[in-house]
């Protein structure tokens, strides 16, 4: 690459407690932000209507909610059209330490053609149901790429190049999003780093809202590894083994 162009994309979806203090937060480390509004209802979306308003931010939003990762989707598409080459995706709830965002965008900068995960150290703030779903990913995803390439594929805190971004996007349009593009990238032989970060669960009257639906998100997640399972499978069958770039 010839230029290194980043924003911070921020999917969106009724989070109208957190959602100014993340955009101005991140605006200290990088004055580029793109918000994807995900179908929030009032107050997020006039919270988020005048976020654009200020100029604090580039927000696109969506006519329905689609899901966290269809917001991602459309946001690498807006993110590239205004010109960028990386997007750094954070939550927006402020669950992330958005103190790192300079070490992650260096550790971009050095390396653009790698995707930049966020490994998340969690303090006693995160729930124990919780992290033991997560380990059950983290073992599939293993299986998946033939290694442990993927330290942590659901942390939402990581740097993408647009243009590879765009061509490995998946079907997944939900919570399943972040582990199956995190995959996928690997099939493609496309070069992983993995950084530490802290990550934290914010309460509900700090303003942490969790739309993971333990049922819903879990059945999707649990289809998606066997897609992917089955995917590896074939590849290994038809010698299209995973290039493991990292």
């Amino acid at each position: 690459m010839s230029a290194f162009a980043p924003c911070i994309l921020i999917p969106t979806y009724d989070n109208p407690a957190t959602i100014r203090q993340v955009v101005e937060s991140v605006r200290a480390h990088l004055p580029h932000v793109v918000v994807v509004d995900d179908g929030s209802d009032t107050p997020a979306r006039d919270i988020i209507a005048a976020l654009h308003a200020e100029g604090l931010a580039h927000v696109h939003r969506q006519a329905v909610n689609g899901g966290k990762g269809a917001a991602v989707k459309a946001g690498f598409g807006v993110a590239a059209s205004l010109g960028y080459t990386h997007a750094l995706q954070v939550d927006a709830d402020g669950q992330h330490s958005l103190e790192d965002i300079p070490r992650f965008l260096a550790a971009a900068a050095a390396e653009p053609g790698s995707i930049i995960l966020g490994s998340p150290q969690f303090d006693a703030s995160a729930p124990r149901a919780r992290l033991l779903g997560r380990q059950l990913t983290i073992v599939w995803t293993h299986v998946e790429t033939g290694g442990k390439v993927i330290e942590d594929p659901m942390c939402g805190f990581r740097v993408y190049p647009l243009a590879a971004a765009l061509a490995c996007a998946p079907r997944a349009n939900r919570m399943d999003f972040d582990p199956e593009i995190a995959v996928r990238w690997v099939w493609s032989g496309l070069p992983v780093r993995n950084l530490p970060t802290r990550v934290r669960y914010i309460s509900r009257e700090q303003g942490g809202v969790s739309h993971f639906r333990l049922v819903r998100d879990n059945v999707r997640i649990s289809w998606m590894h066997t897609r992917l399972v089955l995917g590896f499978l074939w590849r290994w069958l038809v010698g299209r083994r995973p290039r493991l770039a990292a």
